[in-house]
């Protein structure tokens, strides 16, 4: 890790907050429990714990791995469905395949991003490649659940494959951060990921002792989850490490530390940075489905028993 990389970022745009911005606090610090998905592979929960109002219009977000697997050991999620929401699989490290019900789906990898709107429904499987099963290897990323308004919410299904290569790639004054759009915007530079719900996402890599102070829109909320390393966020410094999420309060500006030494494993300071646009809409969540009221919820498990979010293909490629 990571994936996507630059020799020298001075070569970068460089982005930095104003002078006259309103740092943002830090309101809190979670760790994330530790859990298992699909058919069996480790996930990290990183937005358990945390009051809804400070994530929307996030809705959940799981670091899957960092782990090297035997042969043999790989594993992926069966066939489910979804409606009514965004999945972002963010993959570091690794390869995954993935398809749907209506005939879609394709492959990412290293630093690849497969973003799906699920809106109307569909069936969707993940997988790790038959390779991969057979030699083992290194399998690491994420997968952000992102809210759709509800006048998005029934529009149909689509996919967005963003490769590593096209991210916007950005840095810091002094060159002491890579710094990865994949969606939304960064004082004024656009990544690839297009968005119902205005949000933006950033993964940041971080050098030892280096600090960054990002501008970041006061009309977004602001959370910085910890994919790897040790440092500090917010101006009074607040420790964060790996599994943990930082949950900033209002202001225009929000800051993140490297810790001066890190160990062998993680040589940097790693975290991905969300900011978002709050819905402010009542939400109605269980499971695959995410609506807006009950009878929304209940209508989406009765469309999928009787078959009207598609039908798993007799033959699947996975």
């Amino acid at each position: 890790m990571p994936a996507v990389t630059v020799e020298n970022p001075l070569t970068l745009p460089r982005v930095i907050a104003p002078k006259d911005a309103e740092a943002r606090p830090v309101l809190a610090v979670t760790t994330a429990p530790s859990g298992f998905e699909g058919e069996g592979f480790p996930v990290r929960r990183a937005f358990a714990g945390i009051n809804y109002k400070y994530l929307d219009p996030f809705i959940m977000m799981d670091q899957m791995g960092e782990i090297d697997y035997a042969a043999g050991e790989p594993k992926g999620t069966p066939w489910h469905p979804h409606r009514g929401f965004e999945t972002v699989t963010y993959l570091i490290d690794g390869t995954f395949v993935h398809q749907d019900s209506n005939g879609g789906g394709g492959t990412i990898t290293n630093g690849d991003t497969q973003w799906m709107t699920a809106g109307s429904g569909l069936l969707h499987i993940e997988a790790p490649p038959e390779s991969l099963v057979q030699s083992g290897g290194l399998f690491h990323g994420l997968q952000l659940w992102v809210n759709l308004p509800a006048a998005d919410k029934m529009k149909d299904p689509r996919y967005q494959d963003i490769r590593g290569g096209e991210v916007q790639l950005l840095t810091t004054p002094d060159g002491g951060a890579l710094l990865r759009v994949i969606a939304g915007e960064l004082d004024g530079h656009s990544g690839p990921g297009i968005t119902h719900t205005p949000i933006t996402m950033v993964h940041a890599t971080i050098r030892p002792g280096a600090e960054i102070t990002l501008p970041w829109r006061k009309d977004f909320n602001g959370l910085a989850y910890v994919l790897a390393g040790r440092g500090t966020v917010g101006t009074d410094h607040r420790p964060v490490e790996l599994g943990q999420t930082a949950v900033f309060g209002s202001g225009s500006s929000l800051t993140v530390r490297a810790d001066g030494s890190q160990d062998s494993h993680t040589p940097d300071l790693e975290v991905v940075l969300l900011g978002g646009r709050p819905l402010r809409e009542p939400m109605a969540h269980y499971g695959p489905f995410v609506m807006n009221t009950r009878e929304e919820l209940q209508q989406a498990f009765d469309d999928f028993q009787k078959g009207r979010l598609g039908t798993i293909p007799a033959v699947h490629g996975m």
